[in-house]
């Protein structure tokens, strides 16, 4: 199994630690790609809102993350290891960077570098995050 290699990260994270660490089951929804559009029947508007792969996707992240308490307020280095079931999905971890607000830090904008990583498991799609404090 990959591991994040410590000697890059550690310098970078605040203590060398990670302060949010999980796994979350199911394959996340690319945003980019995950829009539909609808027209509501009361006042002719039309929008664009998420997929119901995006929407099943956000409320299975909401039942299985847990907020830390207190959320970060700094600067963050976001970690994220996406399995897919195949190769087809593009990499995208920037619905999983806004299903984060509320739970590990308060606002995506915090996020001021990234690592994302793409690899496969067609059995058990999944996400390693791990969020920590950057260094200043």
């Amino acid at each position: 199994m990959y591991r994040l290699i410590h000697p890059i990260t550690t310098p970078l994270i605040k203590d060398g630690k990670w302060l949010f660490e999980k796994t979350i089951l199911g394959e996340p929804a690319s945003k980019a790609n995950s829009r539909r559009i609808v027209k509501f029947k009361k006042t002719g508007r039309i929008m664009s809102i998420k997929s119901k792969k995006a929407l099943s996707y956000a409320e299975s992240f909401k039942q299985q993350a847990t907020s830390i308490d207190p959320l970060i307020s700094a600067d963050v280095l976001l970690y994220c290891k996406i399995f897919y079931r195949t190769r087809r999905p593009d990499l995208d971890e920037s619905l999983i960077c806004d299903l984060l607000q509320g739970i590990a830090y308060v606002n995506d904008r915090q996020v001021k570098m990234k690592i994302v990583c793409h690899d496969l498991d067609k059995d058990n799609p999944r996400t390693d995050i791990k969020v920590g404090e950057l260094v200043t």
